[in-house]
């Protein structure tokens, strides 16, 4: 049993075909299946099983999946922190964030951080929803991922790190613009502009409001979800002021209404519960310390002046449950 061995297991596992692997690995089907036909001898029981279309883990291959799949990330993770060290530059810190993440939650913090450690290595990836940027940080492509905190997911801890208040995003002339506050109930009226699709925001704002996936397409002559959608809550404020429709959005940090969008007007929505941001790492205690170092950094810019050392480094969301609404988070995360 090799590493090569396991991480073409792991690969097979989840593209459900031992050609594509083939593919992505530059080789043969056969050598594939020889791969996984060794693992398979030592471990004396069969791990794959054909199925109509391409191949599936057995009940002992998902066992060995698991375990490899979560060894593999760590182990990968190792092996650039050691390729760093033998560069002797200050590191490679590796985040996975969405498409508008660093604007609007990091600007401040990566000039900062950069001016106190300008050797190491800043890399950002971008990802389209939350389940992308579990996947980046379970297999070892990144170390931190910014996202919005969701269910549990196994072999992931999720730190909250701040409550985001939600808005009614409206054109300037509109005549919701004059209101200081919309209660829930009244939302139901509105041809909303839908958030990104299969995201957690979406997804909770839906919950509250009581839309559900695989309800009937809306009558255009009757008021309820629009068909419009998004891919990102920065075109949701763009189409708002143009007067495609209003778009309920969470209020991100250091959003400038008047300046970033002189036609549009953010009306709270109070009576919805914030949504919640934050990290989310395999494990916050074997992060790299230029890793702990900028998500501290994030975290003092968000919360504004919370120290270093109040932060922790074993788990923010402690210290910094006084900046989210309600009772104090805590780090979620899942048995292995």
């Amino acid at each position: 049993m090799t590493l090569d061995d396991l991480r073409a297991f792991v690969a097979v596992c989840e593209a459900g075909s031992l050609s594509a692997v083939a593919r992505d690995l530059g080789c043969t089907q056969s050598a594939v299946s020889q791969r996984v036909k060794r693992l398979e001898r030592e471990a004396g029981v069969d791990l794959l099983e054909r199925r109509p279309r391409g191949v599936a883990p057995t009940a002992a291959g998902r066992i060995l999946h698991r375990a490899a799949a979560d060894g593999l990330g760590g182990l990968d993770l190792a092996l650039r922190r050691l390729a760093d060290l033998r560069r002797g530059d200050g590191g490679t810190v590796r985040v996975t964030t969405g498409a508008t993440t660093v604007r609007h939650f990091m600007s401040d913090a990566v000039v900062a951080f950069r001016d106190r450690h300008p050797h190491v290595n800043l890399e950002f990836h971008t990802e389209s929803s939350s389940r992308r940027c579990f996947e980046a940080v379970a297999d070892g492509d990144s170390e931190l991922a910014w996202i919005t905190i969701g269910p549990p997911v196994r072999g992931i801890e999720q730190h909250p790190v701040i409550g985001l208040p939600w808005v009614l995003a409206v054109r300037a002339g509109d005549p919701l613009a004059a209101r200081d506050r919309i209660e829930p109930d009244e939302l139901a009226g509105l041809r909303l502009i839908r958030l990104p699709e299969n995201s957690t925001s979406r997804m909770r704002l839906d919950g509250h409001l009581g839309h559900r996936d695989g309800a009937p397409a809306p009558d255009p002559a009757v008021p309820g979800p629009s068909a419009t959608s998004v891919a990102d809550w920065d075109t949701a404020l763009l189409l708002a002021e143009l007067g495609v429709g209003p778009a309920v959005v969470p209020r991100l940090p250091g959003h400038r209404a008047t300046a970033d969008h002189p036609g549009l007007r953010l009306v709270p929505v109070p009576a919805l519960p914030p949504l919640t941001t934050g990290w989310a790492v395999r494990q916050w205690a074997a992060l790299s310390p230029a890793a702990v170092e900028f998500a501290e950094t994030v975290n003092r810019h968000l919360v504004g002046g919370t120290s270093a050392a109040a932060t922790g480094r074993r788990n923010p969301a402690a210290a910094l449950g006084s900046a989210l609404p309600g009772p104090r988070p805590q780090a979620r995360t899942t048995g292995s």
